[in-house]
């Protein structure tokens, strides 16, 4: 895995070797941030269940004012550090070790809210469904602010949760982007 492109194109990133995490292949970044470029200029971006921080590290290499990274494992934040140093990237990243619930409620205290946001959860929960909910309940989405959701193909996403509708979905085999937006 690497650093696609941007300011710290082709730099090798690490991963943890853990059954918990499962980072996003190459082929699927690539296009997920091709339909991004144009949002990406001094974005505020948010990466729930970050793994190796990869997807941030991508947005802030492309271009991105400033990235949160959500993980709760901690070897999986270390590795995120490591990544970031590795880059140069830390000035303007984020960290935040501990749950989603945790999290999206220290943004809503802080006034934090961001213009793009990845869910990558575990495949086999809700977690995805939840997190969209409590961004909603607590608004840490800006108006024209976008959400992507990669899960499991066999995965069901409705058009609509919590007053997000999806307005694009990409299959890349057993992994599909469901990209929301306010209503």
């Amino acid at each position: 895995m690497r650093v696609i492109a941007g300011t710290a194109r082709g730099i090798p990133l690490e991963t943890i070797e853990e059954s918990t995490t499962r980072p996003t292949v190459d082929r699927v970044k690539e296009n997920l941030f091709n339909i991004l470029m144009p949002y990406l200029p001094d974005a505020d971006v948010c990466d729930f269940f970050s793994g190796s921080g990869s997807l941030c590290i991508e947005a802030l290499s492309r271009g991105a004012a400033s990235a949160y990274f959500v993980e709760k494992n901690p070897k999986a934040m270390a590795v995120i550090k490591r990544n970031l140093k590795k880059t140069k990237l830390e000035d303007r990243a984020h960290l935040y070790q501990g749950s989603y619930e945790e999290a999206i409620a220290y943004f809503d205290q802080k006034g934090l809210s961001f213009d793009i946001l990845f869910l990558d959860p575990p495949h086999a929960s809700d977690f995805a469904k939840d997190v969209l909910k409590r961004i909603k309940n607590l608004d840490i989405c800006k108006d024209d602010g976008i959400i992507i959701v990669e899960h499991h193909t066999k995965q069901v996403f409705e058009e609509e949760i919590a007053g997000f509708w999806r307005y694009r979905q990409k299959k890349y085999g057993n992994t599909t982007l469901s990209f929301y937006t306010r209503r």
